[in-house]
């Protein structure tokens, strides 16, 4: 989940926060990292990008709401495709 954590900051231009800093259970949105509506364009992006994967409108919000639900959404469709 590091390599996770470090392309969301990367993606993202995260500058003061550090891939370390960011904790895989928190919510990735409202009090947790704190991203908004346009962060969740570039994290679909991220994941068509590098993981090749596509997420529905319907899986969105289960898929976002960490670095963990996203590393398990990754692994399962990646797992359908092998």
């Amino acid at each position: 989940m590091t390599d996770l954590k470090e392309q969301i900051a990367v993606q993202l231009k995260l500058k003061n926060i550090k891939p370390e800093d960011i904790s895989t259970d928190a919510p990735l949105f409202g009090e947790g990292l704190g991203l908004d509506s346009l962060d969740v364009l570039e994290l679909i992006v991220l994941l068509k990008q590098i993981y090749k994967v596509k997420v529905s409108a319907e899986d969105g919000p289960k898929v976002f709401r960490s670095v963990k639900t996203m590393a398990e959404y990754i692994t399962a469709k990646q797992a359908q495709h092998i």
